[in-house]
């Protein structure tokens, strides 16, 4: 098989996302390990290996005796032809080993575009699509992630979904897989075993009816054992989580090609669009002391040049200022660059910036959201306009010269005023941006990108409906009228793949068979413009007799029970509509961390709190 695999790559694109061998991958001999586990991820080599989820999952399993990880990746269209001429299957990087032979074959659930890519993936393998379909002579089919929250599009295709943290978890799945094989279980046992453990669901023990308006009627677990809901895990202390000390080096460049450090882990400033904010509660900071013994052994161990301090909002960490000081100053006396990839929108973030990139100034990224204040209060985004002058004024001082402002649109209650406020506010930036740089210097750009709102799951708008598609075009259009001018590069999401995007999100069971056949029909790498195709996604919803409309279009009712209903965040549904309800009354909700408790239920439910590193007393 290797030699097959050896003698097509010269004629496919980039043969480096097949060849294996970086520097730290981890080779095992199949034969002395229990637990055979293949990472899946459904997109390209460059995208997957950017995941720093991915490398803590490799890096745990790998530390076992008894297990082991590998990586595989979507194929490459070319490289899918010639597989096929050759008639080999997909198998993983490090042993060239056919994902059927796995035990486990573990999928991120990243994005819901990316559905396509994870039947396709299985029928790359030969492995049967349906759960019901696969006995013990196939992996079970597992599954994580943020659309983990909602996985119902898929649940006919997966065995079982793991919610939440993966770092404790991980552990308990691969031991009772290698006791169901040494005991010789049945899959039903095996999955039986699985649905005990706290956080994994197994989609074939739930049973879902419906009302003739085609809204859910109940969701009813068919075995006794398995529980009505499933809560999600969480590592409460996230400085004592294992993480890697070294990453693998790929050959070509990736996305997120550096050391990666999670700074913290999730976020109560309870923007109330955003998913994540939602779904990642409470706030886990890791030590400075941590974070620092971390990026020098992955400095160490890969040579990069770059450091990246991820997380939801890396300049909310407690610490951040004697992070950034004490790293930037370790860092540069290495000739290695680090770097803030998410900023609050204040002028001490921008200082925070500057001294970090004190040699290479190109561009910050500030995200409004919206265009005006009685907006952002709506989506409980609590910046003010003259927040972001200040950011943007300490910014053009400091010697950026280029700005990017992220917004939002098709947020609910939007009037074209707000679009209006859109446009003033990057006309307002430009200008501080030509008053602050020097006549003979380089001149202020603005970055305008544009996103449509998609309602998510877990969210306080969870309720809403996805604007009408031709509307969003129009205002898309307006605002490109609005700000073409010099200065201003303007570019806004694609459309329909927002729309595909919403109706996936917030989507139950049915749509499997519209997944199946969209496949069927040439469907993939949905994520990539030059590969959707909306007018065949159309087709399988026609063909599946499914109008994919109700899923967008509509807004769900206070009382309807939601795909999701038996799967938990922490976050209580009762927080979330009220939080829906002072949005339109627009009330902001202030932030728990550093107020009172708002009452979403995480810390009492989970038995987990706020864990911060800073000076709030909260430890």
């Amino acid at each position: 098989m290797k030699q097959k695999l050896l003698r097509i790559l010269p004629d496919v694109s980039k043969p480096a996302r097949y060849t294996n061998q970086e520097l730290n991958a981890c080779h095992k001999e199949w034969k002395q390990v229990a637990v055979k586990m293949a990472l899946a991820f459904p997109d390209t080599y460059e995208i997957g290996m950017g995941n720093l989820g991915f490398k803590i999952l490799y890096h745990i399993i790998n530390q076992r005796q008894d297990a082991l990880a590998e990586r595989v990746y979507m194929p490459w269209v070319d490289m899918q032809q010639k597989m096929k001429a050759e008639d080999l299957p997909l198998t993983a990087l490090e042993s060239g080993q056919p994902l059927a032979d796995f035990d486990i074959v573990g999928f991120t659930l990243q994005y819901e575009l990316s559905f396509s890519n994870i039947i396709k993936m299985l029928d790359l393998a030969g492995i049967p699509r349906l759960s019901a379909q696969r006995d013990n002579r196939y992996p079970l089919i597992i599954a994580g992630g943020p659309c983990g929250y909602n996985p119902e599009p898929l649940a006919d295709f997966l065995d079982c979904v793991v919610l939440g943290d993966g770092e404790e978890v991980i552990g308990e799945l691969l031991e009772l897989v290698k006791t169901s094989k040494e005991q010789k279980l049945s899959r039903q046992e095996t999955l039986l075993k699985l649905a005990q453990i706290s956080g994994v669901y197994v989609p074939r023990f739930y049973e879902i009816k419906y009302t003739d308006q085609g809204t859910i009627k109940t969701i009813q677990k068919t075995e006794s054992s398995v529980p009505d809901q499933i809560e999600k895990r969480v590592v409460a202390d996230l400085d004592q989580a294992p993480f890697p000390d070294r990453m693998i080096v790929p050959y070509l460049q990736t996305v997120h090609d550096r050391v990666m450090v999670e700074v913290m882990r999730g976020c109560t400033r309870g923007c109330r669009f955003c998913q994540a904010g939602m779904i990642y509660r409470p706030v886990r900071e890791r030590s400075v002391e941590t974070l620092k013994k971390q990026v020098l052994q992955l400095l160490d161990s890969t040579g990069y040049e770059q450091v990246s301090l991820t997380s939801l909002s890396t300049g909310d960490y407690s610490k951040v200022e004697r992070l950034v000081t004490e790293l930037a100053a370790e860092c540069r006396q290495r000739g290695v660059s680090v770097s803030l990839p998410s900023l609050r929108v204040d002028s001490f973030s921008v200082r925070l910036a500057t001294e970090i990139e004190k040699f290479k100034k190109t561009g910050l990224t500030f995200a409004p959201e919206a265009g005006t204040q009685r907006l952002r209060d709506v989506i409980n985004k609590n910046v003010r306009e003259e927040d972001l002058y200040e950011a943007v004024d300490a910014a053009f001082a400091a010697g950026w010269f280029q700005i990017k402002l992220y917004f939002m649109i098709g947020l609910p209650t939007e009037t074209w005023e707000d679009l209006d406020g859109i446009a003033n506010l990057a006309k307002n930036v430009l200008e501080i941006g030509r008053r602050r740089l020097p006549k003979d210097g380089k001149k202020p750009v603005v970055n305008v990108s544009v996103a449509s709102f998609v309602p998510k799951p877990g969210t306080p708008f969870q309720w809403e409906a996805f604007t009408d598609q031709e509307l969003l075009l129009a205002k898309q259009d307006y605002l490109r009228k609005q700000l073409r001018h010099p200065g201003f590069n303007f570019s806004a999401h694609d459309v329909p793949t927002s729309y595909l995007e919403a109706v996936f999100a917030r989507g139950d069971r049915r749509l499997g068979k519209v997944l199946a056949r969209a496949v069927d029909l040439g469907c993939q790498f949905d994520g990539w413009n030059e590969h959707f195709r909306f007018d065949l996604w159309m087709h399988a919803f026609h063909d599946a007799g499914i109008d994919s409309d109700f899923y967008a279009y509509r807004e769900r009712q206070a009382d309807e029970i939601f795909p999701w209903e038996h799967l938990s965040s922490g976050v209580s549904r009762q927080f979330l509509w009220l939080e829906r309800k002072r949005a339109y009354q627009g009330i902001t909700t202030e932030d728990c961390r550093f107020n009172n408790c708002v009452g979403c239920r995480v810390c009492q439910d989970l038995d987990v709190t706020n864990r911060l590193q800073g000076g709030d007393g909260i430890e």
